[in-house]
C-alpha cells in the first residue's frame, strides 16, 4: 500500500511538473513573439511571468542555441530601459547558462549604457565571434538538416565580419555598434523562426498512396 501511494504521489508529481512546463515555455513563446513585433513592455511581462513559474527555465528548440529565461528577461529590461535590473539578469543567465552568445550581445550593450564601454567592448565582440563560430559549424554540420537554412546568404557574417572590423580599429563608433548590436540581437530570434520554417517546407511530403 505504502509502495502504491508512493507511486500515486509521484507520478502526481511528473504530471504538475509537466504542466508549470508547457505554461512556463508558452510565456516564453508568447514574449518572443511580442519581442519580434517590437512590443517589448508586453514582452517583459511574458518573460517575468516564466521566470516566476520557472526560473531555471531554458528555452530549446531543434538547432536553436540554449538560453536561458533570465537572457531573455535581461534583453527586455535593457529594451525599455531598465539598465540595473538588465545586468542583473543577463549576468544570471550567462552564470548558469555559460553559450549564451546572444546575451553576451546585450550584456556588453548593458554594460556600454552604465558606462564600462572596456568590458561592454569585450563582451559584444565575444558574442559576435560565438553567434559566427555557430552558424558557420551549424551550416558545415551534415546532422543538421536545417543548417543550409540558417544565414543562407551569408548577409548576418558579413554584418559581424564588419563590425568585428570596426572594433580591432582604433576608434569605435558607439552609435552605429549599438544600432549594429541590437539588429543582431533580434536578427538571430528571428533566424531561428525563419530557419524551422523552411526545413518545414522543404520536408518531402509523405506519400498518402
Amino acid at each position: 500500500m505504502k509502495t502504491r501511494s508512493s507511486w500515486v504521489l509521484f507520478s502526481l508529481f511528473v504530471f504538475l511538473a509537466g504542466c508549470t512546463s508547457l505554461r512556463t515555455g508558452g510565456e516564453v513563446q508568447y514574449g518572443r513573439q511580442a519581442l519580434l513585433e517590437g512590443r517589448n513592455e508586453a514582452a517583459l511581462g511574458y518573460f517575468y511571468s516564466a521566470a516566476q513559474m520557472d526560473p531555471n527555465y531554458i528555452y530549446r528548440t531543434g538547432s536553436s542555441p540554449t538560453q536561458s529565461v533570465w537572457s531573455y528577461v535581461g534583453r527586455t529590461e535593457y529594451l525599455t530601459g531598465r539598465i540595473p535590473q538588465a545586468r542583473q539578469s543577463l549576468e544570471r543567465a550567462l552564470s548558469t547558462n555559460q553559450p549564451e552568445d546572444i546575451t553576451r550581445l546585450y550584456l556588453g550593450l548593458t554594460l556600454a549604457r552604465e558606462g564600462d564601454r572596456a568590458r561592454g567592448l569585450k563582451e559584444i565582440e565575444g558574442g559576435m565571434r560565438g553567434i559566427n563560430s555557430f552558424l558557420d559549424y551549424i551550416n558545415q554540420a551534415q546532422r543538421y538538416s536545417i543548417g543550409q537554412f540558417w544565414d543562407p546568404d551569408r548577409d548576418i557574417r558579413r554584418a559581424i565580419q564588419s563590425d568585428l572590423a570596426m572594433i580591432s580599429g582604433k576608434d569605435v563608433d558607439w552609435q552605429r555598434l549599438t544600432a549594429n548590436t541590437e539588429w543582431l540581437g533580434i536578427r538571430m530570434e528571428q533566424e531561428s523562426d525563419l530557419a524551422r520554417r523552411q526545413e518545414g517546407r522543404n520536408k518531402p511530403s509523405r506519400s498518402t498512396e
